[in-house]
């Protein structure tokens, strides 16, 4: 048993901090460990806080459980701090991160992770988790934080950069890939599919449905895939069952598959002879080719924006739900099932001294992709142990395809410098490195209009 200390802080999510505090309760390894939940919304928390106390009573974890509205309150002694925070109300800022630029004729695909409302995003998010990294440095410098906070690579970065904690961040995107390859190699790998439409869209309708597939797909093929985190290319397929090399029958298979399925990746693939696995809605963020206002491509690739509206009404419905099974009015055996999206794996194998392999993981590049920039945030298959989290060596990526990374790298350190500094001249370089913006105007208007709306997340750019 590992009677650690992990720090949650986002617990109040209805999603991801549900699941998360349920894989961490019933894990039995962490049996007698301190759990800390940490959100600012005080209610929210109390309704997960009430959920844990049962969890561990009935679950017999033997856990410690504390909570706290202040995450400085929460890190002495820690040894991991799960992170999963956004600037709220999350759907508001994103869809208006998203119409800003609209009012100057620029359309960006998808507005969160990369464009100029990646910018926004980013810039809102890295103050908070800046200084959490500041307090866990005098609090539990030793302790490694566990990332879920987007825009992933801009988070770590951050992190990475400007400060001395150890941060590993996680994504389930490379599922999608797995998906892909399951629907299109069904027959052969004798999956089933389900009926209904599938695809990657990030909708609560489809996405369950993808991972269905994706679960039988990880029974029997391995995928390694590299780059940046929902910008990475599958390298490498084989059977479980043979070792046999994949890749030439999903080729052959892809080919000649539904020509509507993925057409952005199919068109992609097709241009740069390597799979890119995180699908078209998170594939168009990184690329110059689905943004033009003449030719308007997202309609040609069936790209669609997130439903903010919608989920925000499912995250009001999953704190009820929440509510309901912290009063006993519900059922909670359905959590054992809990996934917690590869913080459990993290935290079990670091303490524990285990060797765990992870599919994928956002660390600062030592060597594991040779053409990309040292020290940047890569995503890469890795390996956890007692040692930490090790990123797997891949070699070079494909030259073309590098280049976007290196690209899209670019904008990432320009995007955290200006953030961290409140430097408006690198934010103006940011956007226009971007893919998505190709005036220079238009650049800086939509940046004078992101610090104005925003100026009360955005202090550092009005010091």
């Amino acid at each position: 048993m590992l009677p650690t200390k992990i720090v949650v802080i986002g617990a109040g999510s209805a999603s991801f901090g549900l699941n998360t505090l349920a894989a961490l309760v019933r894990s039995e390894r962490l049996h007698g460990g301190h759990l800390a939940l940490v959100d600012l919304n005080a209610k929210s928390l109390a309704l997960v806080g009430r959920l844990a106390e049962r969890l561990n009573r009935e679950w017999d974890a033997d856990m410690t459980i504390t909570t706290h509205t202040r995450h400085a309150d929460a890190l002495d002694g820690a040894k991991f701090v799960v992170l999963s925070i956004e600037v709220s109300p999350r759907e508001t800022l994103w869809k208006s991160d998203y119409e800003i630029p609209l009012k100057y004729g620029v359309r960006q695909p998808y507005a969160e992770n990369g464009g100029p409302g990646g910018f926004a995003h980013a810039a809102r998010n890295i103050g908070p988790v800046i200084e959490i990294a500041r307090d866990m440095e005098r609090a539990c410098p030793n302790a490694w934080l566990v990332n879920f906070t987007n825009p992933m690579v801009r988070i770590c970065d951050a992190v990475a950069r400007y400060s001395a904690i150890n941060i590993v961040g996680l994504c389930h995107q490379i599922h999608a890939g797995y998906g892909m390859v399951g629907v299109t190699l069904a027959d052969y790998l004798n999956i089933e599919v389900p009926e209904s439409e599938i695809s990657t869209h990030a909708h609560p309708a489809v996405w369950p449905l993808l991972m269905q597939v994706s679960r039988q797909a990880l029974e029997r093929v391995d995928i390694k895939a590299a780059g940046l985190n929902h910008f990475t290319w599958m390298l490498d397929i084989r059977d479980k069952h043979s070792g046999d090399d994949l890749y030439p029958l999903f080729a052959e298979r892809w080919t000649s598959f539904d020509p509507t399925f993925e057409p952005l990746t199919r068109r992609v693939y097709d241009a740069f002879g390597l799979f890119p696995i995180p699908g078209d809605e998170h594939l168009c963020e990184y690329i110059p080719w689905v943004s033009d206002p003449l030719t308007k491509p997202w309609d040609k690739y069936d790209v669609s924006l997130y439903d903010w509206d919608l989920m925000a009404q499912l995250r009001g419905f999953g704190l009820n739900d929440i509510a309901k099974m912290a009063d006993g009015q519900a059922t909670i055996e359905h959590l054992r099932e809990s996934d917690s999206e590869g913080a459990l794996e993290m935290i079990e194998n670091i303490a524990g001294a285990g060797n765990h392999y992870h599919l994928a993981v956002n660390l600062p590049n030592v060597g594991q992709i040779e053409n990309l920039p040292k020290g940047a945030i890569v995503e890469t298959p890795g390996l956890v142990s007692g040692m930490g989290v090790q990123g797997v060596s891949v070699g070079p990526l494909p030259e073309p395809i590098a280049e976007m990374c290196r690209r899209e790298l670019a904008v990432v350190r320009l995007c955290v410098d200006a953030a961290v500094h409140g430097d408006r001249q690198a934010a103006l370089q940011c956007l226009l490195l971007d893919p998505v913006i190709t005036d220079l105007d238009v650049a800086q208007q939509v940046l004078d209009d992101y610090l104005e709306t925003y100026r009360e997340y955005l202090p550092q750019f009005w010091a």
